[in-house]
């Protein structure tokens, strides 16, 4: 039996002695937050940011929130609010590894301007979310400027964000990244799922490697067991790059390009996928309908070296790589055969590289492949590329 100890409240002889901490007097930068740090950074990120803005910011850093003004929604005849947010994910851990943070800012906003998108949506302003366990200015500013950059090239503004501290939660080294994009589009020219119909032709966009997802798997087949020397070879297969390099690859951002071929041709997508996690398997069918699937032909586009490169070190199989990796496409358009060659002229002039990789059949909303064992067999030479 526990023996009970009984407490006299009014007796303070035999209280415990206070921890040190407790009877120093306290700062927050001795708990570990330096805010004067934090000011550093913000004050070497200014110029960086403002080179994102566009004319409908609304005052500078450092207010309490991001002003936007979308005045130009009054033009249109049933203006929609898009958001997105997301993550880069343990791509990151490759970052921290090489000690190479400039483009994983790039990978934050094309996962979240990418995702809005597939509406339809013009992409407006960013908001980005930095946790770091120790504060460094210049770290910080390397980040940002990777953000910055990716908002130039989706056309949105960075207004605003967040830089957290959190000194004994993450290791000083570690850091991690959330992002928030706003767009707006015009209801009757959203893209809509329940558009598609028989016989739509599938276009596919090339990626530009992994983009930010399966890097759980990736780090596992690629880098784990391996030398630095290893990681930094440049090799033949991976066409002059090293393995790291490869893995580093910013994700593409596709927002100038689709938003011209919906500008200029409003009636040609029904719908779009971004193909992220999950892959070509379980993004493609959130394109579709219930009464059609999405019939995809492998071996008709090329699948780029990282890719191949990680599928072989992983031994994965074909079905396993298409719903782990975007296996070579970053998004795949859905197109009416009446439009599909101004939509690929067009995506070709703006430096595109596209495939037509199937059409759209009869079905329950699945996808479906033909020419199974042939996903890495692409040959310019067979047609596949438009």
């Amino acid at each position: 039996m526990t023996e009970r100890v009984t407490v006299d409240a009014h007796d303070r002889t035999n209280k415990p002695a206070m921890p040190s901490w407790m009877r120093e007097e306290m700062t927050y930068a001795g708990a570990g937050v330096d805010t004067a740090e934090g000011t550093r950074a913000v004050d070497g990120i200014k110029d960086v940011v403002r080179e994102t803005y566009r004319k409908e910011v609304i005052g500078d850093l450092g207010g309490f929130g991001g002003l936007f003004s979308i005045a130009a929604a009054q033009r249109m005849k049933d203006p929609i609010l898009v958001s997105g947010t997301d993550g880069v994910g343990t791509k990151i851990k490759v970052a921290e590894l090489v000690g190479k943070h400039d483009t994983v800012g790039i990978d934050l906003v094309a996962m979240c301007v990418n995702d809005i998108l597939a509406t339809g949506a013009e992409p407006l302003f960013f908001l980005d979310y930095i946790a770091v366990g120790k504060l460094q200015a210049e770290a910080v500013a390397e980040i940002i400027s990777g953000i910055a950059e990716g908002c130039k090239q989706a056309g949105c503004a960075l207004i605003g964000g967040e830089m957290a501290e959190h000194p004994g939660v993450m290791a000083e080294d570690d850091y991690d990244l959330s992002g928030f994009c706003v767009g707006l589009v015009d209801r009757p020219f959203m893209l809509n799922p329940e558009n598609v119909r028989k016989d739509d032709l599938l276009i596919g966009l090339a990626s530009s490697g992994l983009h930010s997802n399966g890097y759980s798997l990736a780090r596992k087949a690629c880098i784990e067991g391996k030398t630095h020397y290893e990681l930094r070879l440049e090799q033949e297969k991976l066409g002059g790059k090293s393995v790291q390099d490869a893995l580093l690859t910013p994700t593409k951002i596709y927002v100038k390009s689709i938003r011209k071929v919906l500008d200029q041709f409003p009636q040609a997508v029904r719908s779009l996928a971004h193909i992220t996690g999950g892959g070509i398997t379980e993004n493609l069918d959130r394109a579709l309908p219930k009464t059609v699937n999405a019939q995809v032909r492998l071996g008709t586009w090329e699948v780029p070296p990282i890719v191949c490169h990680v599928c072989e070190s992983a031994r994965i199989s074909e079905k396993e790589a298409l719903k782990t990796f975007n296996m070579g496409l970053g998004m795949i358009l859905t197109v009416s055969p009446l439009w599909v060659d101004d939509v690929c002229s067009l995506l070709a002039r703006e430096g595109e590289k596209v495939f037509f990789v199937g059409t759209v059949v009869d079905g329950d909303g699945s996808v479906e492949y033909v020419n199974e064992g042939e996903l890495y067999s692409f040959r310019k030479d067979d047609g596949g590329l438009v």
